[in-house]
């Protein structure tokens, strides 16, 4: 069985680190994510693949053991790259929340991922999906809907190099995508992970970022660095000042339901069931 984390939990920042760095992974727990990710794929060179593998094993039982309360994923390499068997053979457990399998590109080749892991006894373990290619984004409903896929997220970067675009530091270039995947993890029925900034010093665009992310439907954020923890804890969280419209929109529009009527006026805000619902579902945050 998974790890600390029932699929489809709510996970506001997932912090990475490269699996061949023993030391950074121990670290791993200090700022305290909502979960965390070992990575053997992008942050790790061609010739430290196999050492990846190796520390990532002793270190998610140790991680394990020593911080319970943390869920771990491992990001396998792509399913179409020589490395993905070898890591799930070799790099994955059952005490892991989740795989992080990146690039995904479709709903057969989810398949054929779900398939290899259950070859391997990991029928229970849930797949975070990479949505990270024009592949990808073009099926994204079909990857979503997926019975082994609990979670999905944005990679801005390998998108945009897939496209043959231009990254924007105003993120126009990926507005329709970022919006496509927050409606297809909608209708998929799981959540949507927004992608990474880069520059882990640059504090305000990582704020920014993820106010945007929040607005479209995403529930949490990629970290590459700890610093960006409390950021994104903080950007998924609701103010209190939207706590307290919420619950005041939530007790006056039962209450008038009850009376038969179908709105009402706050003030000066109209309040018909859509804006009950997104009332509702900050109340809903604050209790998870």
């Amino acid at each position: 069985m998974a790890n600390l984390s029932s699929p489809g939990s709510v996970f506001k920042s997932l912090l990475f680190a490269p699996g061949n760095k023993k030391t950074v992974l121990s670290k791993l727990p200090r700022s305290e994510p909502s979960a965390s990710i070992i990575d053997l794929e992008d942050s790790v060179p061609l010739d430290e693949k196999e050492n990846a593998r190796e520390i990532t094993k002793s270190a998610i039982i140790e991680l394990t053991q020593e911080a319970a309360e943390m869920p771990l994923f491992v990001r396998v390499n792509a399913f179409e790259s020589e490395h993905f068997h070898k890591d799930i053979s070799n790099a994955i457990s059952d005490l892991l929340a989740g795989v992080v399998v990146p690039k995904i590109s479709s709903q057969e080749e989810a398949d054929q991922i779900s398939i290899s892991l259950s070859d391997l006894g990991f029928t229970d373990l849930p797949i975070m999906a990479g949505l990270e290619t024009v592949s990808g984004l073009f099926n994204a409903y079909e990857i979503s809907a997926h019975p082994k896929v609990k979670w999905c997220y944005f990679g801005a970067e390998d998108y945009v190099a897939d496209l043959g675009g231009v990254r924007r530091s105003d993120n126009r270039e990926v507005l329709l995508a970022r919006s496509q995947i927050s409606q297809a993890a909608r209708l998929g029925g799981i959540h949507a992970i927004d992608m990474v900034v880069s520059d882990f010093k640059d504090e305000k665009r990582f704020l920014e970022e993820a106010d945007e992310a929040r607005s479209l439907g995403f529930t949490g954020k990629l970290c590459i660095h700890p610093d960006q923890v409390s950021l994104a804890n903080e950007a998924f969280e609701p103010t209190e000042k939207e706590i307290k419209w919420a619950l005041e929109v939530v007790t006056a529009f039962e209450d008038a339901v009850r009376r038969g009527e179908a709105s009402i006026a706050i003030g000066s805000e109209m309040i018909d069931e859509p804006i009950y619902k997104r009332a509702l579902a900050v109340t809903k945050m604050v209790q998870q």
